[in-house]
């Protein structure tokens, strides 16, 4: 009974991540299209109520985030993410007026069947409220150093699939650090008030790291393809939330034989994920300029 509170949670962060990305394109399809960056943007942007609701959507899907990783285990809630890009399809389909077709629709019920398989065989347990220093500074300096890694890696490459796969990946481990520090976050404002929560060093860790993943993801979706970043980005926040959680906060997943469902879920989301990003929809809904620019190509 304790895993429903936080599952319910992230379903509801994912839902209102995916509501703010298709509110905020179709605020974004109302202003004026521009070559290069404009000031006024910003300014166009504010004067449309749907971009409005954007940006509350974004506030609630934080929070709805931080109360799942306060009440459970960063091992299920990070997972449920992988709901975010399925869910953006079907709520873009409903208040965009657009339709998926049926291999996307198919698409959506594998990768829900695969992220069920997958935490039903692995049955994610714990929640550690507290982390010592001394398991954070190895794990951080780990995953700083796969990102800086993966930029670089992405730097020597040209603009194209292998760029657009280390941004992606570089983006996922990113987004999992800062989860697993809005979680310890969360716990000490629970424990030690709002003092505590803003003269702890993880309040101002996870800012700066999701400030970082989005720089990172913005040009992930510019290096190239989606079918390449996106697999990486939501595969990888997955699969590296779930190894902090049982290093950081000793979580424990099922092992032995239970390791043949599990892959065969992430195999099944891997599928799933892949085809949502080859449709059409998807590219233009989340990455609208790779069309534009595959139009523009002689």
């Amino acid at each position: 009974m304790h895993t429903v509170l936080p599952v319910v949670f992230a379903i509801c962060a994912a839902f209102s991540n995916a509501v703010a990305t298709v509110l905020q394109r179709k605020a974004a399809l109302t202003v004026p299209a521009s070559q290069g960056l404009r000031a006024g943007l910003i300014v166009d942007l504010l004067r449309r109520p749907v971009w409005l609701a954007g940006i509350l959507a974004v506030i609630g899907a934080a929070v709805c985030q931080a109360l799942a990783l306060a009440t459970g285990p960063l091992t299920i809630v990070q997972p449920l993410f992988v709901l975010e890009l399925p869910l953006t399809l079907i709520v873009a389909s409903l208040l965009m007026h657009r339709h998926l077709p049926g291999r996307g629709w198919l698409a959506v019920t594998v990768v829900v069947a695969g992220l069920a398989v997958a935490l039903a065989a692995a049955a994610p347990a714990g929640n550690r409220t507290h982390v010592a220093l001394d398991r954070w500074i190895p794990a951080l300096a780990v995953c700083a150093g796969a990102v800086v890694a993966l930029a670089l890696a992405a730097l020597r490459r040209p603009e194209g699939r292998a760029r657009a796969a280390c941004l992606g990946a570089a983006t996922a481990i990113s987004y999992a650090v800062t989860a697993a520090l809005m979680k310890a976050a969360t716990h000490i404002l629970d424990d030690q008030g709002l003092v505590g929560f803003l003269t702890a060093w993880q309040t101002y860790a996870f800012a700066a790291t999701g400030v970082c993943a989005l720089f990172l993801l913005e040009n992930a979706m510019q290096a190239g393809p989606l079918v390449a970043s996106q697999p990486a980005l939501t595969l990888g926040d997955a699969l590296v939330s779930l190894a902090l959680g049982i290093t950081l906060y000793e979580e424990t997943i099922r092992s032995g034989w239970w390791l043949v469902p599990e892959l065969f879920g992430v195999a099944l989301i891997a599928a799933g994920v892949l085809t949502l990003a080859r449709i059409p929809f998807t590219r233009s809904l989340v990455a609208p300029d790779e069309e534009r620019e595959t139009a523009a190509a002689p």
